[in-house]
């Protein structure tokens, strides 16, 4: 099982139409996408409402990089960032244009939900916003 973190905390996961893997084709609703995909070569369509991306490891931050680089060509859909991302990384990949973030259910027990509240005001803390005035 695994469980979705967004602003709000913890709830369930609300997606039911699945997956296509890397390089998925034009009609796919949605896209799981590993940390090592090339985001530029992704095709936007219009079908595509979900992109899912990996992180292998906490330590791995290409994610974060697909992420905004996806935001940049114009992705508006759902954005999810699925895997070791811990509490602590949730405002950066909020930041990055990540949505949401499905962690598996070990995680969330080690990394309670107010841990991950605690960072749920990303906006607020964002040192180059406070630097620009």
């Amino acid at each position: 099982m695994s469980v979705l973190v967004t602003d709000k905390g913890f709830t369930a996961d609300d997606w039911t139409h699945g997956y296509c893997g890397d390089g998925a084709a034009n009609d796919c609703r949605a896209v799981d996408l590993a940390s090592d995909a090339d985001a530029h070569a992704l095709p936007l369509t219009p079908a595509l409402e979900m992109i899912r991306v990996a992180f292998p490891s906490f330590a791995d931050g290409r994610g974060f990089t697909i992420a905004r680089t996806l935001r940049l060509r114009g992705y508006k859909g759902r954005l999810r960032a699925k895997g070791h991302v811990l509490a602590d990384q949730y405002a950066m990949a909020r930041r990055a244009g990540f949505d949401e973030v499905e962690i598996d259910d070990d995680l969330a027990a080690r990394q309670p939900e107010d841990q991950w509240l605690a960072r749920a005001d990303w906006q607020a803390h964002n040192y180059q916003a406070r630097l620009r005035g």
